[in-house]
């Protein structure tokens, strides 16, 4: 992979400011950082943009009236001390629920999906649009700065391979968030050295099966 390409070198940096980056793709990034500095700078810059958005609100003083009606909610309260059965049993039902609640949430952990690659598109002026995360059977596509198409376009994502033409992804999910999912043959190209872009075409995507817009965004795929 080229990591001397300008665009791929400012997305790398705004995922790993952002906290995008998957573990793997961290520790590469990383060393990549400890020998690069043009690229160290790239990154301050991302840190400084996000530092600013985070500057602290001042605080301010509580009204006294709103200290009135906090005050007139909890007051008077009657403590209800149910009976020692009454007690077992809602204990032994609390437990129960516990349980079930913390055996769903260790199944999803462990059952939770791991991304395989991982994109960065960014605009015609290096500004990163849009992440992509591959799985095994479809696209996740998360919106950074993504422009809305008009009402009689469609934005549509193509596969960009080392050789060879262009294939499609399919559509852009609505607003820029959502799954795109995936057939055999997809799921075999992104497994190969390809690019990511998005085009505009006309509504319902490209009528030839090849890219007849103008490209919006474009992005290298990375191995997680």
């Amino acid at each position: 992979m080229n990591y001397q390409h300008p665009a791929l070198r400012r997305a790398l940096a705004a995922d790993y400011a952002i906290g995008l980056m998957a573990p793997t793709a961290c520790r590469r990034f990383e060393r990549l950082l400890a020998e690069d500095r043009a690229l160290e700078l790239e990154l301050g810059q991302w840190q400084d943009a996000l530092a600013r958005l985070a500057t602290p609100v001042p605080d301010a003083p509580v009204p006294e009236r709103v200290w009135k009606n906090i005050k007139a909610r909890i007051e008077p309260q009657r403590l209800h001390v149910p009976t020692r059965s009454r007690a077992r049993h809602w204990l032994r039902a609390t437990a129960l629920a516990a349980a079930v609640v913390l055996a769903v949430g260790i199944g999803m952990y462990y059952n939770r999906e791991q991304a395989m690659y991982s994109a960065t598109l960014v605009s015609a002026s290096n500004q990163p649009a849009v992440t992509i995360e591959a799985f095994d059977q479809y696209l996740q596509v998360a919106p950074l700065n993504l422009a809305s198409a008009p009402a009689d376009r469609s934005m549509q994502l193509w596969a960009i391979p080392a050789e060879g033409a262009p294939v499609s992804l399919g559509l852009m999910p609505e607003g820029g968030k959502g799954r795109i999912s995936l057939d055999e043959s997809q799921r075999k190209l992104l497994g190969e050295p390809i690019a990511l872009a998005i085009s505009l075409e006309p509504a319902g995507g490209s009528p030839t099966g090849q890219p007849t817009g103008p490209v919006l965004y474009h992005g290298q795929v990375i191995s997680l």
